[in-house]
């Protein structure tokens, strides 16, 4: 047994099976692929994967459970790694937190500079992508944090604690007839076509289902993945807009005025995310504990350590 059957057991699963793209992930070829998954099976004993011909179609029962042990074997060896590299520089390293365009561009600027300012050492990298898109980086240890509303907190290698939490609000032109009427209801605003998020950004679930368990139905004539994208149309006067109120800026958003509505919305949680038994640095610490204050380092590191479902 060795770390490339491992590694090769995981890659398989997360290219779905298909060894084409795990020989191509893993800079080597098919049948070296093939060969090593037969070794390891024939030195355990034990079928890993069902197959059809040449072709692996999933797990077997005994596949299963070896996966969860290969998957906290190979996390262990990065732990090791990440132990060595904090005692042997602490102040330098690489830090990946991955985030949706909203809270890249509205909630964490000033934090990320903060971190720049306190860790200059530190390469930073902000990805940005979806929610489902940041849980696979963290699931993969692609990501050190992951920072979204939707999503995370669904997955079960993952522990996510809250960062923040806020309402959608309204965004309209100055003159709009939205903001003549003193008592603002759902069914007053589906009078209008809507611009909001795309499914699964931004708490869009929240809105859909304010709207449903109205009664409502909503002419959503356009969806993005970001407010600038919505204020922009919502400025050509194609709709009303429904964004994260944290998204609108009094100066930089002048030629458009804000409805606050927090009660017809439900409240949003955005959530920050870690991978279950990860060894977290200790500038990846400070930077959560900024994030998330009330959060100390003794109970993040406990919650951390928790295996899934014990929360």
């Amino acid at each position: 047994m060795n770390f490339q059957q491992l590694r090769i057991i995981r890659e398989t699963l997360r290219q779905d099976f298909n060894l084409t793209e795990v020989a191509n992930a893993l800079y080597t070829s098919q049948p070296g692929v093939s060969k090593h998954i037969k070794d390891l099976e024939d030195e355990l004993g034990i079928e890993i994967f069902v197959r059809r011909g040449k072709r692996l179609l999933g797990l077997t029962e005994p596949g299963k459970e070896l996966a969860e042990v290969v998957d906290r074997i190979l996390l262990d060896t990065h732990n090791l790694r990440r132990i060595a590299d904090q005692f042997a520089s602490r102040e330098t390293g690489h830090f990946v937190v991955a985030t949706t365009h909203t809270q890249a561009r509205y909630a964490l600027p000033q934090i990320i500079k903060w971190f720049k300012t306190d860790y200059p050492k530190v390469h930073l990298a902000l990805h940005q992508g979806s929610p489902c898109e940041i849980a696979d980086l963290l699931v993969a240890g692609e990501a050190d944090v992951g920072i979204a509303t939707e999503r995370l907190d669904q997955v079960p290698e993952l522990v996510t604690f809250p960062f923040y939490h806020w309402h959608h609000a309204l965004i309209v032109p100055h003159d709009h007839p939205l903001r003549q009427i003193e008592e603002l209801s759902l069914e007053a605003i589906a009078e209008h076509p809507i611009i909001t998020y795309q499914e699964g950004f931004t708490g869009r679930t929240l809105i859909d289902r304010a709207f449903a368990d109205a009664g409502v139905v909503p002419d959503i004539v356009l969806s993005a993945i970001d407010a600038d994208v919505i204020k922009t149309y919502v400025e050509l006067g194609l709709g009303v807009g429904i964004v994260a109120s944290m998204a609108y800026d009094g100066f930089r958003d002048r030629e458009l005025a804000l409805i606050a509505a927090p009660q017809l919305f439900p409240r949003s949680t955005t959530r920050l995310a870690v991978r279950r038994g990860i060894y977290l640095r200790s500038y990846a610490l400070a930077f959560i504990e900024k994030v998330c204050p009330d959060i100390g380092e003794e109970q993040l590191k406990a919650a951390i350590q928790k295996p899934s479902g014990s929360d």
